[in-house]
């Protein structure tokens, strides 16, 4: 795994929302008293979805809070890849699969497409609204080539389509997530090929049970 530092950039301060607050106390509140820093990760989760990404400062405010030292918070946050330690796109945060089965499929036009529009991967755009990323394998490999963007998959993506997502980003818009294929979650292409049969989901074809299996207590030996 490569080295990951926080920003150079940092804001003066950092403060909970009253929202963001609250569910943190509602995760402290699931652990015990004394293993509170339990609760860590969620609460790191919760400040990136309020600023955007984990500031320093946010890092110093959490670490108060569980009364856990300052450096094992920054343990965490600088180990899982999840958590943004800078400045991310305000509009959309594009993480473009870049392993073996994604790459086979075409996700390099993709890459391609978010350098055109957005320009070098891993660097804020100009306008402050756009970050692109490659990132390794999101699990969704039978749908590739795919993005993860904000908290969605879009997946069998092709240049264009990719193209007209960030259009459509870039003017307020919410694409859909899912297959750009038209298919339904994970089907093959162009529909289901087994399990068709409509009587195995209306019960017609389902039998009636006269005694439930183990249902009579065992007897016992005279």
């Amino acid at each position: 795994m490569s080295v990951r530092r926080l920003a150079k950039i940092q804001p003066d301060s950092f403060a909970f929302s009253k929202e963001t607050r609250a569910k943190c106390d509602w995760w402290i509140a699931k652990y015990p008293a004394d293993r509170r820093q339990s609760a860590v990760i969620p609460i790191l989760w919760l400040v990136q979805k309020q600023e955007g990404w984990c500031p320093e400062p946010a890092l110093r405010a959490i670490a108060e809070l569980l009364g856990m030292p300052y450096i094992r918070v920054l343990e965490v946050v600088t180990f899982y890849t999840m958590f943004m330690l800078e400045p991310v796109g305000s509009a959309a945060l594009i993480q473009v699969c870049g392993t073996t089965p994604c790459m086979l499929r075409g996700s390099g036009d993709l890459m391609k497409v978010c350098k055109s529009k957005i320009g070098p991967k891993d660097t804020l755009s100009a306008d402050g609204r756009f970050t692109w990323q490659e990132v390794e394998c999101l699990g969704a490999c039978v749908n590739a080539p795919m993005a993860q963007i904000n908290d969605y998959y879009f997946e069998d993506l092709t240049a264009e389509t990719m193209g007209q997502i960030i259009d459509d980003f870039a003017a307020g818009k919410r694409p859909e997530p899912g297959s750009y294929a038209g298919r339904h979650t994970s089907e093959p292409m162009g529909g289901a090929l087994t399990l068709t049969d409509a009587a195995l989901y209306d019960g017609s074809a389902a039998k009636p049970i006269k005694t439930l299996p183990n249902s009579e207590p065992a007897k016992v030996p005279a």
